[in-house]
């Protein structure tokens, strides 16, 4: 399947990397973290990406101008200030009639894609979504008065779900699409919901978005310690 990564924020909360290059390039183990999603996908057999460029989207262009394995990489410039589902919607030209995948150009997980494509063709909703819990930004103690018994490391924040991205989605979706206001998270997304035609594939593994430079560092350390769950 054809592979569509939203790669045109100005990761504001990242502005010490952002400043001078977009999100998407900022390197985890000295790859760009966009490289490591498009891995995810291509250990998964999909190679074909169209990537949605805007804040300074000329670094990504000027990085792939190289081929890069047996991917095939299109590189649509989607403007600056386009919000989500407005970058989405120029690109249905090149995913009319399709089903196609989807995600953020800032977040990884360990989730099988395949098998959440089996998922989404099962449940013949319009959007299948990744249901992911999110990770605590800290770890936790328990103490007995003021002995540590025990130290436990990161870990999800109870029995709540989140939008971990990683969708897949047929193309009847792009009429709830409209300009480049078009917020994906908000009305789209809201429309299909009412109408029950959107899935949640609940993913309980690894899953991290790089929001901040705290996020960046964890992310980092699991390359340093071996310890990546999505490298494969």
């Amino acid at each position: 399947m054809k592979v569509v990564i939203l790669a045109g924020g100005f990761g504001t909360r990242l502005s010490e990397y952002t400043e001078t290059i977009p999100k998407p390039m900022v390197p985890i183990g000295g790859k760009p973290i966009i490289e490591h999603i498009m891995d995810i996908y291509s250990n998964h057999g999909h190679n074909e990406f169209y990537l949605a460029l805007g804040y300074k989207g000329e670094v990504i262009r000027d990085h792939f101008k190289k081929p890069k394995k047996d991917w095939k990489i299109n590189l649509i410039d989607t403007g600056s200030n386009t919000m989500t589902g407005g970058r989405l919607k120029k690109l249905e030209k090149y995913l009319s009639n399709e089903t196609f995948l989807l995600t953020y150009g800032d977040g990884i997980s360990d989730i099988n894609i395949n098998e959440k494509i089996k998922f989404h063709k099962n449940h013949k909703k319009i959007v299948t979504i990744s249901a992911v819990r999110p990770p605590a930004r800290f770890g936790s103690l328990s103490l007995d008065g003021s002995i540590v018994t025990k130290f436990k490391e990161k870990q999800q924040l109870g029995e709540s779900w989140i939008n971990g991205g990683f969708f897949v989605i047929n193309s009847s979706f792009f009429k709830f699409l409209e300009g480049d206001k078009t917020v994906l998270e908000k009305e789209p997304l809201e429309k299909v919901t009412k109408l029950k035609e959107i899935n949640a594939f609940k993913h309980e593994g690894f899953w991290q978005c790089m929001d901040h430079k705290l996020d960046k560092d964890y992310l980092e350390q699991l390359l340093i310690d071996k310890k990546a769950p999505w490298i494969k």
